[in-house]
């Protein structure tokens, strides 16, 4: 613009010196500014900055209004809910529509739920495709675009289980994707326990359609058990892993830990990771708090912001 104009800018000048001294003022500036480095002006962040609700569990369940906001004053845009009542279409004791209305008030998002499948699974399928119409209406509700499967219980974790839960998964997959939305399942450790040469997770991404069951990675639990790396996992399941569970690992215990604190490199991580399938990403604690979970979630938030959300 400035080349573009310049014989017009220079005619200016020459008929008007107020004009002239304004000019090189704001051209000078315009110089001097186009001489900064990049690194001066924050980037927009391509991902909301998210929080799975579960790690102030012990608040939501006082007061899960106030505790949203306070998450939301903290910088968290996004979150990951849990705890949906089905037969009365509630979040944390709220009619999704009353729930809706106040995420909209805080200027706050649900992606994505964690919906408690696990009782389910020994129910008839008709059951089962019930409880997950209910889960559908839900989301539909609050503006949630994943129904995530969270947990499996004790009792089902075995070769044949894991077989069974492939075809459950991969059932419901097609009924949520035929509602418009999107289904996912997230790892713990169990799945990477070994049956005697098998895994129940190697079961769950050779046996469910990529197309119907997309995957939630829990960071910490692969850094935590898997004899795979999470690069490793990404590479070979490419457009499957559209959501991350991010937590850190306690240097001794190997516990959970506020973030920063812990023993998984973020940096180098999140830095170099490939993110070309990711859509949504929760920062999470699920206890060994240092103080409290509230306190936690700020810290975390403030190691996040200041180290790790540039890669994001």
């Amino acid at each position: 613009m400035i080349v573009l104009n310049y014989s017009i800018s220079l005619h200016i000048m020459m008929i008007n010196p107020t004009t002239r001294r304004t000019f090189l003022k704001q051209t000078g500036a315009l110089t001097a500014s186009a001489m900064l480095p990049l690194s001066i002006f924050p980037l927009k962040s391509k991902f909301k900055m998210g929080l799975q609700l579960f790690t102030i569990r012990d608040a939501m369940a006082k007061n899960p209004i106030e505790s949203i906001k306070y998450a939301r004053g903290l910088g968290y845009e996004d979150g990951e809910i849990y705890g949906y009542d089905g037969d009365n279409d509630t979040y944390y004791g709220i009619k999704s529509k009353e729930f809706k209305k106040v995420l909209e008030d805080l200027d706050f998002t649900i992606s994505s739920g964690h919906y408690d499948f696990s009782s389910q699974f020994m129910k008839p399928m008709d059951e089962l495709e019930r409880y997950v119409d209910q889960c559908i209406e839900g989301s539909h509700t609050i503006g949630s675009k994943y129904i995530t499967w969270p947990w499996l219980a004790p009792e089902y974790r075995d070769i044949e289980n894991f077989k069974l839960l492939t075809d459950k998964l991969n059932k419901i997959g097609e009924q949520v994707n035929q509602a418009g939305l999107e289904f996912a399942y997230h790892n713990h450790d169990f799945e990477f326990t070994d049956h005697n040469g098998e895994q129940g997770y190697d079961i769950i991404l050779s046996g469910t359609e990529p197309s119907l069951v997309k995957l939630q990675m829990d960071m910490y639990w692969v850094e935590h058990s898997s004899e795979k790396r999470i690069k490793q996992l990404i590479a070979e399941n490419p457009g499957r892993y559209v959501m991350w569970h991010i937590k850190d690992m306690d240097k001794v215990t190997r516990d959970y830990s506020e973030m920063g604190n812990g023993s998984i490199d973020y940096v180098s991580l999140l830095s170099s990771i490939d993110k070309d399938a990711l859509q949504y990403y929760y920062i999470e604690q699920g206890g060994n708090f240092a103080t409290n979970s509230m306190k936690s979630i700020a810290e975390s938030a403030t190691y996040f912001k200041k180290h790790l959300q540039q890669y994001l």
